[in-house]
């Protein structure tokens, strides 16, 4: 077992792909790390890396088989959850990108999600609107973290398919519900930053010949939410 030094988010993200899990997908899988790695830690689980374009594809290709984990993990080339079949897989792993992008991800390919009972996702940025596919699909926000690393904060947001109707305020879409339960230094690192950096655009947009008045309005709600938890 050679072994990976993964990202200290994608052992986080690791963390959540259990022993229950017999087979998973990784959606733009940054060379196959985390497949590798999980496969070298769990050795009934099978894998498959999405790639969209040709380079990173051949990339994961050359990890995998550096690893000789060919028998175990599939590379695919294709655009999002296209690499995978409704059924084929018990979770799906999406991180390092937009929380928009993953949004759009997961609803371009809501029919290959049959059977996938976890989604584990890691948003560098725009995490609610992940929050806000949660509500609309009914899925269930079972954990979330926040992380800082090399100066970078990152959430992981884990989401299971639920039966329930799924209610969060507009808050706990925009700042996490579990999150808000415990809550850390990079959760205060990232926003006080934010309140910093809101406060002032609406200082500017007050400025403004026609002000935005319902933009402003949702801005200064954003920031007595976040006095509120700060």
């Amino acid at each position: 077992m050679t072994g990976i030094q993964l990202s200290t988010r994608l052992e986080r993200v690791k963390k959540y792909i259990t022993d229950q899990i017999n087979a998973f997908a990784d959606i733009g899988s940054d060379h196959a790390y985390l497949p590798c790695q999980v496969c070298l830690e769990h050795p009934n689980i099978k894998a498959i890396a999405g790639e969209v374009n040709q380079g990173p594809y051949q990339a994961a290709v050359t990890q995998v088989q550096k690893e000789n984990l060919q028998d175990r993990i599939d590379v695919r080339l294709g655009d999002g959850l296209n690499v995978i079949a409704p059924n084929e897989v018990e979770c799906v792993t999406i991180a390092g990108m937009g929380g928009t992008l993953i949004t759009s991800i997961l609803e371009n390919g809501l029919d290959r999600l049959e059977g996938a009972n976890r989604l584990i996702l890691q948003p560098n940025i725009d995490a609610s609107s992940i929050r806000q596919f949660a509500i609309h699909h009914q899925y269930e926000i079972i954990n979330e973290e926040i992380l800082s690393e090399d100066g970078y904060i990152y959430e992981i947001i884990v989401l299971e398919p639920t039966s329930s109707p799924i209610e969060y305020t507009a808050k706990e879409v925009y700042l996490g519900p579990k999150i808000l339960e415990n809550k850390n230094q990079a959760f205060a690192s990232k926003w006080r930053k934010v309140y910093d950096k809101k406060k002032s655009i609406i200082k500017q947009m007050k400025q403004a010949k026609e002000p935005d008045q319902s933009k402003i309005e949702k801005f200064e709600q954003q920031l007595e939410w976040i006095e509120e938890e700060l």
